[in-house]
């Protein structure tokens, strides 16, 4: 896949996890936010929990699960913390999630993908 169509893919997958986020009560607060630690896919709210989230998009479900690397999830953790005084308020609860995105099925999300540094 040329780099042109990866990021066009990468982009409807983006689109792709905040509809389905949004289908399950989340607001997006934000997309594709740059901070100088690195980017972050969407940031989404439902009620008091604010997520940080990270979109992989592949062929099959394991690929993309297994595209959730720690050095990826590292520059997410650092780059959220930048982020954390903007979006999460006091009472809320933060965290880190992934939406697993598969040509012709429905996304995947997994709440709390991983541990923050």
């Amino acid at each position: 896949m040329t780099r042109h169509r990866a990021e066009s893919w990468g982009r409807r997958a983006e689109t792709y996890a905040a509809l389905w986020l949004q289908l399950k009560g989340y607001r997006i607060l934000a997309r594709r936010v740059r901070t100088p630690a690195g980017e972050i896919d969407l940031i989404a709210r439902r009620g008091r929990q604010v997520a940080f989230v990270e979109v992989k998009a592949r062929g099959d479900l394991r690929a993309a699960a297994e595209a959730l690397s720690g050095r990826g999830t590292h520059r997410i953790g650092r780059a959220a913390k930048f982020l954390l005084s903007r979006y999460v308020r006091a009472g809320d609860s933060a965290r880190f999630d992934a939406v697993l995105v598969r040509p012709w099925r429905l996304p995947v999300h997994m709440m709390g993908a991983w541990l923050g540094d």
